[in-house]
């Protein structure tokens, strides 16, 4: 995620990144103001075409347009948002259940074994969220690699042993039937947020509206020049790429942030936040 002070106009006006949509769309737009530039040649030069109220018709459907990209934007700000929301109550689970760890628990190996997995499990929902399998984790000797080996979904294998380990807990009288519950309640916790973003990751926008979208902005865009060019002549190569890179850069933005649990400049900061869990846990947890 990119980390910049959003009040800092001139510098944000002109800065520039791997991820932003101008770099991205630059072999786009060059190739929309090429065409552009054929068909102004091709109707001004040497077919001489006349159209009377030629943009009447592009600035009904631009606006049309507009607001299919605008519920667009929104909704894949909504994904992110979420996602975002369900990674704060991951570290607001992960603290509450420290806590109650540490004020509930006097043996110090058990100690270990609930930091240890309290760490693990935003690490392992981070590369379940990235499609990765990795393994490399300070895991206690109760639960060795071997166990999260056997388990095809990552995350859940650390709620599996959270909970084991409770239910361990309570059976040798370690806890108390309601601090039992307390705890259960912070663990169930953490399995509603990697359930929320599980559902964004699993569930993209529909494929029909994705398609449907692409295909109106395509045919916008491309037959903008057979119409301008006769009003704006060559004028009308900057005016065409200008609307591409709008329209198109709307529709990039949306696609980036709708599935915020990657490694791209705008998706969650997850590393951070995997990072700071670990810090909180062990000032927590001593």
């Amino acid at each position: 995620m990119v980390i910049y002070n959003p009040k800092d106009w001139w510098k944000l006006i002109f800065a520039f990144h791997k991820s932003d949509t101008f770099r991205i769309m630059l072999p786009g737009i060059l190739g929309v103001a090429v065409f552009t530039g054929i068909v102004c040649y091709i109707e001004n030069d040497l077919i001489h075409v006349q159209f009377k109220n030629t943009t009447a018709i592009h600035s009904l459907v631009g606006f049309v347009l507009s607001l299919l990209l605008v519920f667009r934007t929104n909704s894949a700000y909504e994904r992110w948002w979420t996602g975002r929301t369900m990674w704060g109550n991951v570290v607001n689970d992960s603290r509450n259940l420290s806590l109650k760890i540490e004020a509930f628990l006097n043996d110090d190996k058990l100690k270990v074994i609930f930091k240890d997995l309290i760490i693990a499990f935003p690490i392992f929902v981070k590369d379940h969220l990235r499609s990765s399998t990795s393994l490399n984790l300070p895991i206690s000797s109760s639960f060795d690699k071997k166990f999260f080996a056997a388990h095809d979904h990552k995350p859940l294998s650390i709620l599996k042993a959270m909970s084991k380990s409770v239910n361990e807990c309570y059976r040798n009288k370690i806890l108390s039937e309601q601090q039992v519950f307390l705890i259960l309640n912070d663990i169930n916790g953490l399995g509603n947020s990697l359930g929320a973003c599980e559902r964004i990751k699993n569930t993209p926008i529909p494929y029909s509206y994705n398609i449907f979208l692409k295909k109106v902005i395509f045919l916008y865009v491309f037959s903008m020049p057979f119409g301008f060019v006769v009003d704006f002549g060559y004028w009308a190569m900057p005016i065409v790429a200008l609307i591409f890179y709008v329209f198109t850069s709307i529709e990039v933005i949306a696609e980036e942030i709708e599935d915020p649990f990657g490694t791209d400049a705008n998706d969650l900061p997850t590393d951070i936040i995997c990072e700071n869990i670990k810090r909180n846990v062990e000032e927590v947890i001593r």
